[in-house]
């Protein structure tokens, strides 16, 4: 009587502690089970690997094409490997894509979520430190330059942009009085604010609003005309089964929330513009908020002993 009674209490606790049926969905064409709770593909881990991952540059290369305007032939994707310890790191763009495009434009790609007050000078760092190393040591650079592009997607509008209604724009060298003139077309930055795309919508360019839906809500993208979205969505689904890919994800958004949770409290200013003696009372404050030593440290400058030590 014992022996079946506790029989009876293993299978109930079993049966509790399985996923619920509705939180996956069942791919016919490839018999796979995905979970249908997507990660998100504005947290710049998932981005870089749906976009920048080897063997997806069909994808990328669609993506580039919609926000450019152009047709791009060929993608070559940048092999470099993330490891856990930069996904709480922000300093050297390691979760930007870099790409060379038809073998002759480099191409930097950042998705921006964290609002940063010097976003502009960002982008221009990215763009100088690509546009240098496309000249070899000794070798005639007025040749050897090649075309650069950088593309910022942000989750937030610029504070420099406010007067600007469109959602997508593109900046070059430019005359001031004769701007139709572009003194040179090396340098192109296209800057892609995605709460503008949400309220006004008023781009007529197909290809970049549907690339636009799927990064900004991928649960609600159904089978598409492109076959490179359709294609991304696998992926993503792909990443969000993944039980380890979700973990450094999540690391990831915990580090994104924290950078946002300093941002919005004005601590960065700030740290700024305190002594050390402030600086110890922010990392007080920040410890007592659950922030991670971490990321404590990028905003304080202390080292790991020391914080732990408050």
């Amino acid at each position: 009587m014992i022996l079946l009674y506790f029989k009876r209490f293993l299978k109930f606790k079993c049966k509790a502690n399985r996923p619920k049926i509705q939180n996956l969905k069942f791919n016919n064409r490839k018999k796979e089970c995905f979970i249908a709770n997507l990660l998100n593909p504005k947290n710049d881990y998932v981005f870089k690997r749906i976009f920048g991952q080897i063997g997806n540059e069909d994808i990328t290369a669609s993506l580039i094409s919609a926000i450019i305007g152009k047709k791009i032939t060929n993608v070559e994707l940048d092999n470099n490997t993330i490891l856990e310890k930069d996904l709480f790191d922000d300093k050297v763009g390691i979760l930007d894509i870099r790409a060379k495009i038809d073998s002759s434009i480099n191409c930097n790609i950042e998705m921006q979520v964290v609002d940063r007050n010097n976003i502009e000078k960002r982008m221009m760092f990215y763009w100088s430190k690509m546009f240098s190393r496309s000249v070899k040591s000794g070798n005639d650079y007025s040749s050897e330059l090649e075309k650069t592009i950088v593309i910022l997607i942000s989750d937030y509008e610029l504070e420099s942009l406010k007067k600007i209604p469109q959602y997508s724009t593109k900046w070059q060298i430019r005359e001031e009085k004769y701007s139709q003139i572009v003194l040179t077309d090396v340098l192109e930055l296209y800057i892609i604010e995605l709460p503008k795309f949400i309220k006004y919508k008023e781009n007529k360019r197909k290809q970049m609003n549907s690339w636009l839906k799927f990064i900004e809500n991928p649960e609600v993208v159904k089978m598409s005309e492109n076959m490179e979205i359709n294609k991304a969505k696998e992926e993503l689904e792909k990443i969000s089964s993944d039980e380890h890919e979700r973990y450094l994800a999540e690391l990831r958004e915990k580090y994104i929330m924290d950078q946002k949770a300093i941002e919005s409290a004005g601590y960065y200013k700030g740290i700024k513009e305190g002594r050390k003696e402030g600086k110890i009372d922010v990392a007080r404050k920040l410890l007592q908020q659950g922030i991670t030593i971490e990321v404590i440290s990028q905003v304080t400058g202390f080292t790991k002993e020391e914080i732990e030590k408050l």
